[in-house]
C-alpha cells in the first residue's frame, strides 16, 4: 500500500509539480494546430479539450469525476472583482461550474472584509469545457477545482503582463521539513481556515510543510483542520475542491475522508527520507494519456457542442 501510495505521489509530483503553477504565460497566445486526425481512437483527450477555446451554450452540468470527467455550461470567473484578480489568462483556465465562481467571489469578500487578506489571487480553475489539460493538472476537469495564490492580492489593478509573469512566494522551507518563517503568516492560515469553513467546500490540498505549520499553529476550533490535505505541488498556493453541487448527478463523489485533523503520523510519514527523497526508478515510463473512450460518455457531447 505505501509503494503504491509512492507511486502515485510521484506522479502527482510530475503532473503538478511546485513550480508548474508558476510557470510564466504569454501576451501573445496562439491557436493550437489543428489535428491531423481527430477522430482518431488513440488521439488523446486533452489534445482535444485543450482546443475547445469557449464553454457550451447548454445548462450546466457537470459529468465524471475531478480527475476524469468535464463541463457543460461553465462560467468564466471574471478576470477583476472586488475582491480577486485572474492570473495566467492565456491560459484560459478560469472557468468552472457557477458554484465554484460563487464559492471564489464569496471568499475573497469575506477574508477581505474581516481584514483577513486583501484579495484573491486567483490561478488555474479549469478550461471553458473541463476535460484534461495538455499541461499541469490531473484534477481540474470538472470546474470544481481552483488554485488561490499564497500571494496577496495588490492594492491595484495588475497589469496583463504581471498576470502572466509574476511568480507567487514559495512558502516551503528550502529542506521541505517546514515553512518558510520569514514569509508564512497568521495571516496566510487564516485565508486557508476560511476556505476550509465554507460548508460547499470539500477539501483543500497544501503542501504537507504548510499542513505542519496549521497542525501546530491552530487554536480553538480545530474541525477545519480535517479537510486540509498534504499534498506536494502546493509551494505557492493551496487547491480548493468542492463538492458536487445539488442536482448534479451525474458527478462523481470523491470517497470520504478520513476522520481527524490529520495531524498524527499521517502526516510525519510525507517528511520521511523515502518521500523527501525518493531513489529513482529506471525504464520506467510515463501513464499513457487517457482518451474519448475512457471519458464519462456525456463527455463527446460536450466537446461537440456548439
Amino acid at each position: 500500500m505505501r509503494h503504491a501510495l509512492l507511486t502515485v505521489i510521484a506522479a502527482a509530483a510530475v503532473l503538478a509539480g511546485p513550480a508548474a503553477a508558476q510557470d510564466a504565460g504569454t501576451l501573445t497566445p496562439k491557436a493550437l494546430p489543428p489535428l491531423a486526425h481527430p477522430e482518431d481512437p488513440a488521439t488523446p483527450a486533452k489534445d482535444l479539450f485543450g482546443r475547445s477555446t469557449g464553454p457550451t451554450s447548454s445548462p450546466v452540468s457537470v459529468f465524471g469525476f475531478y480527475a476524469k470527467g468535464c463541463l457543460a455550461g461553465a462560467k468564466a470567473l471574471p478576470t477583476d472583482g472586488e475582491a480577486w484578480q485572474a492570473m495566467r489568462l492565456s491560459r484560459n483556465r478560469n472557468w468552472g461550474h457557477p458554484a465554484l465562481v460563487t464559492v471564489l467571489e464569496d471568499l475573497g469578500k469575506r477574508v477581505r472584509s474581516e481584514g483577513v487578506w486583501p484579495g484573491l489571487l486567483v490561478g488555474d480553475m479549469a478550461q471553458p469545457r473541463g476535460g484534461p489539460m495538455i499541461t499541469g493538472h490531473a484534477s481540474h476537469q470538472i470546474g470544481l477545482d481552483a488554485d488561490i495564490w499564497l500571494t496577496p492580492m495588490p492594492a491595484r489593478t495588475l497589469t496583463r503582463a504581471e498576470r502572466e509573469n509574476m511568480s507567487a512566494t514559495n512558502m516551503v522551507r528550502s529542506d521541505r521539513l517546514d515553512v518558510d518563517s520569514a514569509r508564512w503568516t497568521p495571516n496566510h492560515m487564516g485565508l486557508i481556515k476560511a476556505a476550509a469553513e465554507d460548508p460547499h467546500v470539500e477539501r483543500i490540498f497544501v503542501n504537507p510543510a504548510i499542513k505542519k505549520a496549521i497542525c501546530r499553529d491552530a487554536r480553538g476550533d480545530r474541525r477545519w483542520l480535517n479537510k486540509v490535505r498534504p499534498m506536494y505541488g502546493h509551494d505557492y498556493h493551496f487547491h480548493v475542491r468542492i463538492s458536487c453541487p445539488a442536482g448534479e448527478a451525474s458527478c462523481q463523489k470523491q470517497d470520504l475522508q478520513p476522520p481527524g485533523e490529520g495531524c498524527d503520523a499521517t502526516l510525519d510519514w510525507w517528511f520521511s527520507d523515502a518521500v523527501l527523497h525518493p531513489k529513482p526508478k529506471p525504464n520506467t515510463k510515463p501513464p499513457k494519456p487517457i482518451t474519448m473512450a475512457q471519458m464519462p460518455n456525456e463527455c463527446r457531447a460536450v466537446l461537440n457542442a456548439k
